[in-house]
């Protein structure tokens, strides 16, 4: 990348902390003292460069600040938390649906005892499970997200959706890798990229440790006495 948003600390001794820090825009090719890391290699997510910035007396021109004034910068990241655990339920939906597919696929034309192993119960079980909590979560991540385009605030439901569909997410992975077996774990299958992708979904915009905490703490509210 060569334009970044900078989270950074400009006033260290506000009250709370995290109100003394500040969103800039960052261009890596104006920016004297910015340097970029080398990429990060990652288990999954290939398609997503991770690395680090390093800043060495770097300067940036005060015009460059998101926002109106300075503290904002908090409020700007949480203010994205709400999409962002919405967009990890998207995507944990549309990577179970497509293991669930590839599943689908190779059970009809994989035979074992003179007959396509989707013709075993074991596996039909399988897919149903599959197939029903992939529907689930997809129609929790919608609900989430009408209530977001509708103006609402969604820390509720876009935690449960954020937790319910990475988790999905995981358990369809790994049942995909058992339905396709040996040949699931090689890199001839997609199902192993599909594997490696969803822990991240786990983790990312808050990890579903904290999504779990987040919905309890909005559950209470909602039903305070």
């Amino acid at each position: 990348g060569k334009v970044f948003a900078v989270l950074t600390k400009t006033d260290t001794k506000t009250e709370p902390p995290y109100k003394g820090m500040s969103t800039f825009i960052v261009e890596k090719e104006t920016t004297p003292g910015m340097t970029v890391g080398r990429l990060t290699e990652k288990l999954g997510y290939k398609g997503v460069e991770t690395t680090e910035l390093f800043f060495e007396d770097a300067r940036v021109p005060a015009g460059n600040l998101i926002g109106e004034k300075e503290g904002q910068g908090w409020f700007h990241i949480m203010s994205t938390i709400e999409i962002g655990r919405i967009n990890v339920a998207s995507r944990a939906v549309g990577v179970a649906s497509a293991a669930l597919e590839d599943s689908i696929r190779y059970a009809k034309q994989r035979y074992t005892f003179g007959q396509p192993i989707a013709n075993h119960q074991a596996i039909q079980i399988m897919l149903a499970e599959m197939g029903t909590k992939i529907e689930a979560a997809r129609l929790l991540t919608r609900a989430a997200a009408a209530k977001k385009d509708a103006g609402e605030r969604v820390d509720l439901w876009g935690g449960m959706a954020k937790l319910f569909a990475t988790e999905v997410a995981q358990e369809v992975a790994l049942q995909a890798m058992r339905i396709h077996a040996g040949y699931g774990y090689t890199k001839e299958m997609r199902v192993e990229r599909y594997y490696r992708d969803t822990p991240f979904m786990l983790v990312g915009e808050g990890t579903n440790e904290i999504q779990k905490l987040v919905i309890a703490r909005n559950l209470l509210k909602l039903y305070a006495d």
